[in-house]
């Protein structure tokens, strides 16, 4: 099954060259680094980005400007986009993020924010390299001997220091599936205790070692909400660095109904028939997943499919 819109932070091949092939090639890299060119996505110790004070577009640096305020600053090379490189500067603690506003004049956005308002492309690269910058903070010390680490391959590895070991350790991603479930015309939603009222959502949950997807599919609703689960198909996939997930989305379809809330997962669950779900978006009962998630797109598609609703269109009026 295959989605009709990219979900956010997606797409990003069709625009950039990871270029990982180049990455071990020092002089290659370093040339890059300092062409005229290369532009630098700028990212505090939070993570959050530098975006122009008056657009809503990152605020790119040039190396000019890397070299005379930055110099000191950790860089990753993301890879190659409308024929310029792509570097992300990572800052620390101890950055002067207030004067560097000034000096850019930008102003800094967190990723769920700025994921709403800047272009796919930005969005994309920023959530790239929130991800990238993330596993760097993290992994600092060889998890077989406990030696420091060290940054190789323009930042997407990290190797052992000591040299009796030497291991490499490779960026982690943690595989998260998240899905609308279908009962006879009716799709399950849940809402968790601290989300705002009337919020809910399609359940999700990481998946489990030796654990086939569809397999965490069908657990993870059962132990949420004691549906219990047959068919399962993919829908589509979205990068979530925040901080370290891959959202892989399906549709499914119960057996039965019946709803057994387990565990305190979830506050409540409940069948949603599309009547129903335009009666709770009108009269401000139901509010919708974030436009940011998948979850949005699995319920859009869902919609589209069973009642010809367009759930952009229900929202907006």
């Amino acid at each position: 099954m295959i989605a009709t819109k990219l979900n956010t932070f997606a797409g990003l091949s069709q625009i950039l060259d990871r270029v990982a092939e180049q990455r071990d090639v020092a002089e290659w890299v370093s040339t890059k680094a300092g062409s005229p060119d290369a532009r630098y996505l700028l990212l505090d110790a939070a993570g959050d980005a530098f975006l122009h004070k008056e657009h809503e577009v990152l605020r790119w640096l040039d190396a000019r400007e890397r070299e005379q305020l930055l110099a000191h600053a950790s860089w990753s090379l993301l890879g190659i986009a409308d024929g310029q490189p792509h570097f992300m500067l990572l800052l620390d603690e101890s950055d002067d993020v207030a004067a560097l506003e000034s000096a850019f004049n930008a102003r800094r956005m967190g990723l769920r924010e700025a994921g709403l308002r800047l272009a796919a492309d930005e969005a994309g690269l920023f959530a790239y390299a929130k991800g990238l910058a993330h596993w760097q903070r993290e992994t600092r010390f060889c998890a077989r001997c406990g030696s420091p680490l060290t940054l190789v391959s323009s930042g997407h590895r990290a190797q052992c220091t000591n040299p009796t070991c030497g291991r490499l350790h490779f960026p982690r991603t943690d595989a998260a599936i998240i899905v609308i479930v279908e009962y006879q015309g009716a799709c399950l939603l849940g809402r968790q205790a601290s989300w705002p009222p009337g919020r809910y959502s399609t359940l999700a949950g990481f998946v489990e070692p030796g654990e086939a997807l569809e397999d965490a599919v069908r657990r993870e609703v059962a132990e949420e909400s004691g549906v219990i689960v047959g068919d399962v198909h993919y829908h589509s996939s979205q990068p979530w660095p925040m901080p370290a997930s891959l959202m892989v989305g399906f549709t499914a379809t119960a057996l039965s109904p019946t709803i057994r809330l387990r565990d305190g997962e979830l506050e409540d669950a409940r069948w949603f028939t599309p009547q129903q779900i335009i009666d709770g978006l009108a009269d401000g009962s139901l509010t919708a997943p974030t436009q940011l998630s998948v979850s949005y797109q699995l319920l859009s598609h869902w919609l589209r499919e069973r009642a010809g609703l367009d759930l952009d269109a229900l929202i907006a009026r």
